[in-house]
């Protein structure tokens, strides 16, 4: 069967791709963080030249320490606190993973980063939104479609998660599709949040919730066990509780629950290099978690900061574990398994734009 090949760089920037967990304030192109700069009085860029910008983002972020790695986002969030300057990332955003081959996106940002100059939670909402569809309209006409949901995130350190956790409520079937929280794992339990995801509960609504990324095992088992996250974002330390030291993997029982449960993982590779969570690509869990049949999904994280990209995520994993079409389809349809969007949306994708493209360039 032509899945059993191994695709080509240019069949890998063709295929259809599926992204879970992709930060809108960590894939701005460089020359837009520059322009809005400019336009705005902002003197704090350590250049405005937007390829030692670039340089300087992912030197900055190939720390291994995710403290320092967070911190490159003052930049990024400084130049959008304009309704304008959201428009245009939103914008951009969606025309840039379409370009990629992105058919469907789930990117998340929290709200109240965008609030330091005046702006309202819901204006900034509705700005986000509105670029997004301004963006899926225009990568249409470039020939690439797209479709780009919210996910909104409150920030674990602070204690405002109600608000993006009502939005989502609000904005539900006009954009927004579900709830996270992010920021640092250590010293911020989920459980700190637990009210904000049972309200959400109340409501029916999806959540999915940063755990095991920075942190072990004791921060994947309380988003699951104790708040009920439906997705864990990154996940990536379940590993820890997979012992490999027989004759074959011997799960324990937090990764038998989770791969049992079928609870997806939001894996983003060239990320976790940065922030330590692995020394080398072909050292990344990914390839162990997938091989045993974890509901793994491939992501970006932040483009930005990371110099990553779809494509280069699932180049790296051809590379790196000798993926075919055949693992990259199963990646790509587990995404979409796992969107937040009604099960007959999903199907129509998975059946009708990604198994058929699939079928047709692994022939080549």
């Amino acid at each position: 069967m032509s899945l059993d090949k191994t695709p080509t760089s240019d069949q890998i920037k063709r295929v259809p791709k599926a992204l879970l967990h992709d930060h809108l304030d960590g894939g701005l192109r460089p020359e837009t963080i520059i322009e809005i700069a400019q336009q705005i009085g902002y003197k704090k860029l350590p250049t405005d030249d937007p390829k030692k910008l670039a340089d300087w983002f992912e030197e900055s972020c190939n720390s291994h320490s995710l403290v320092r790695y967070l911190e490159t986002f003052s930049h990024t969030i400084a130049v959008m606190q304009s309704k304008e300057a959201i428009i245009r990332v939103s914008r951009e955003c969606a025309i840039d993973l379409a370009r990629d081959g992105v058919v469907y996106a789930e990117v998340r940002g929290a709200p109240e980063l965008f609030t330091e100059q005046g702006l309202s939670l819901d204006q900034v909402v509705e700005a986000t939104l509105e670029g997004y569809k301004q963006g899926m309209a225009e990568a249409a006409r470039e020939g690439n479609k797209i479709r780009v949901e919210s996910l909104l995130c409150g920030m674990r350190q602070n204690n405002r998660s109600q608000e993006p956790a009502a939005a989502v409520v609000k904005y539900r079937n006009k954009g927004v599709v579900g709830f996270d929280i992010a920021g640092p794992e250590d010293g911020f339990p989920p459980s700190n949040q637990l009210e904000t995801f049972e309200y959400l509960r109340k409501e029916n609504a999806h959540f999915t919730i940063h755990a095991g990324e920075a942190y072990g095992l004791p921060s994947i088992w309380e988003a699951i066990q104790i708040c009920g996250a439906e997705r864990l974002g990154h996940g990536v330390r379940i590993i820890d509780d997979i012992d490999f030291s027989g004759d074959k993997p011997k799960l324990g029982p937090l990764a038998s629950y989770v791969r049992d449960r079928r609870i997806p993982l939001e894996l983003c590779p060239t990320s976790n290099l940065q922030t330590g969570a692995a020394k080398t690509y072909s050292e990344h869990p990914i390839g162990m978690l997938a091989k045993l049949r974890f509901r793994v999904t491939l992501n970006t994280d932040n483009r930005l900061m990371s110099r990553t990209s779809m494509s280069n995520e699932m180049s790296e994993c051809v590379k790196s574990f000798g993926w075919k079409f055949a693992d990259l389809q199963r990646v790509t349809v587990n995404a979409l398994k796992s969107s937040f969007i009604p099960f007959e949306e999903r199907l129509e994708i998975i059946e009708k734009v990604v198994k058929p493209a699939y079928a047709v360039i692994s022939a080549e």
